[in-house]
């Protein structure tokens, strides 16, 4: 028996933070959750990965990029 389609492992992508290059892996369900929330927004990607890696820095205990971007996903839907 083949697993649901939206069990697969990160796929890892780059994307330009304030002009620096990082990396970031992110299962492809987030990935396509990412883009539809940029675009529901009107915003790039890389902007609102801007964004939710500002909130982040700003968190007592700020998480990983790709974890903070996973929680901000989840609780902004």
């Amino acid at each position: 028996m083949q697993p649901p389609s939206h069990y697969h492992p990160p796929v890892k992508r780059s994307v330009a933070i304030a002009g620096h290059k990082t990396s970031i892996s992110l299962e492809p369900l987030f990935w396509e959750m990412l883009c539809a929330a940029a675009e529901a927004e009107g915003i790039a990607v890389a902007a609102l990965v801007g964004r939710i890696d500002a909130e982040r820095i700003k968190s007592p205990t700020p998480p990983g990029l790709a974890s903070a971007i996973r929680v901000w996903l989840v609780t902004n839907r």
